[in-house]
Parts: C-alpha cells; sequence; structure tokens
C-alpha cells in the first residue's frame, strides 16, 4: 500500500491527523523520543520538514530517527530542494500556488525533481496554500496570503489544483499564527473539490482542532505542541478530538 492510499484509506473511517516536526528545532534523537510520543497518542504519520536553512544530513538524520521511534509513515514536508531524504516513505511534491516567487511554485520542484524520481521515493503531489496571516511559511514562501474571511481566492486555487491532478490541498495558516484557518473557510474549500483537504497552523488545543476538522478537513496537522510543550497527553486530546469529529 502506498502512503497516498494509507491517508485515503484511514480517511474512509475517521479524520486523519499528523504530528510535524522541523529538524531545525530538535536534535534527531528527540525527534525520534517525539515521534514515538506522537505515535503512541495515536497521530497517523509524521510529517518532517518546515525550516530552510537545515542540510540534508540533518534531514536524512531525522527521518531515521523518526522512523526507528514512531510505527507510522514518515513524510517529507520540505521547504526546499536541499530538504529532501531517501529514507522517508514518502513526499508531499508541493507547489506554493500563492507565491509571487515562481522558485516555490515550480522553481524548487525542478531542481528536486530527477533526485526523488531516481531514489523511487513515493510523490504525493499538493497545492500548498497560505492563509493569513502566514506567519513564517508565507515570508520565507513570499506568499499573497488568502483572505480569511473570504474564501473566493481560496476555493479558485483549490478547484485549480484538482484540476491540475493534485491529489491533495493544504490551507496553512502558518507555525505559530495566533488562531487556525477559519473554519467557514475550510468547509467552503472542501465543499469544492473531491480531495483531502489538510489544514494546519495555529491549532493548539482539542476544541480548535475539532473545530477544523468538523469543518471539513480531512488532515489536522499540530507541530508546536508536540515541539514546544512537549505534552503528550495533549497531544492524544488533540488526536482523539479530530478522530471524534464528524
Amino acid at each position: 500500500m502506498t502512503v497516498h492510499e494509507y491517508i485515503l484509506e484511514r480517511r474512509a473511517r475517521a479524520r486523519l491527523h499528523m504530528t510535524l516536526l522541523d529538524p531545525d528545532k530538535q536534535t534527531p534523537q528527540d525527534a525520534g523520543v517525539l515521534a514515538k510520543e506522537a505515535s503512541d497518542a495515536g497521530t497517523d504519520a509524521i510529517m518532517v520538514g518546515g525550516s530552510t536553512g537545515v542540510t540534508q544530513v540533518r534531514v536524512d538524520e531525522t527521518v531515521l530517527a523518526v522512523k526507528s521511534g514512531a510505527k507510522v509513515p514518515v513524510i517529507l514536508f520540505p521547504a526546499s530542494a536541499a530538504n529532501l531524504s531517501p529514507h522517508a516513505d514518502a513526499l508531499y511534491f508541493m507547489s506554493l500556488l500563492n507565491s509571487r516567487d515562481p522558485r516555490f511554485i515550480i522553481g524548487e520542484q525542478r531542481i528536486g525533481a530527477g533526485i526523488v524520481k531516481a531514489w523511487g521515493l513515493e510523490t504525493i503531489p499538493m497545492a500548498y496554500l497560505v492563509v493569513e496571516p502566514g506567519m513564517r511559511a508565507g515570508e520565507v514562501g513570499r506568499a499573497d496570503p488568502l483572505p480569511r474571511n473570504n474564501p473566493t481566492l481560496a476555493i479558485q486555487y483549490a478547484i485549480a489544483a484538482e484540476l491540475l491532478g493534485m491529489k491533495l490541498v493544504y490551507l496553512e495558516a502558518g507555525s505559530g499564527a495566533p488562531e487556525p484557518v477559519p473554519a467557514a473557510l475550510v468547509r467552503a474549500v472542501k465543499n469544492a473539490v473531491g480531495i483531502p483537504v489538510i489544514v494546519g497552523g495555529g491549532i493548539r488545543s482539542p476544541e480548535a482542532a475539532a473545530a477544523v476538522a468538523r469543518a471539513g478537513a480531512d488532515v489536522v496537522v499540530t507541530g508546536t505542541i508536540v515541539e514546544v510543550a512537549r505534552d503528550g497527553d495533549a497531544l492524544r486530546r488533540i488526536v482523539e478530538a479530530v478522530k471524534a469529529a464528524r
């Protein structure tokens, strides 16, 4: 079973939770410990990535440590072509569609495509959409953040992504965002497309996670609660809230 098939199969039973670990925010050894805690808490996959200045060696070491600790797939979430690893189970082959810089729409993808194909690494084409405030993700990606209170642009991008053959749409408020992507925007995008919608950024409580999931998020992503709070019980409550959402 591919990782994409795994996501779809699990989504047929419940909404998914994924844990994001940034190789720049902890040692590989700590990442392995955090991955085990997240896996034990019920997360469905570990995403590895986020920062732009991380070397491939650090990414490799982190992925291997995460795989040794977690019993779930490890998916790369790269900020650039320099943040890849052949040791992951899959790669979000993502395009930041609302970037002003072609580098983040197709440039980094062009650079990394050959090596990813040579590795035989599973790729999952994904539209990455930064929503206000966008935080560091929006700054680094030179994005024009999508407005929080008007879903029109988000819907247009999401439909275009689906028609281009992308398999997922990721709505990103940005790590450390004061609030998650609004429920109304999530709902509007989900109603417009037939592919899974991922939502991340600003989700720190079971209540926030449940609200995003009830609005239509197929996958809810959290990272800060694991990396900063180091609170496995808090993560478990978030995972339970996501999976209980209807």
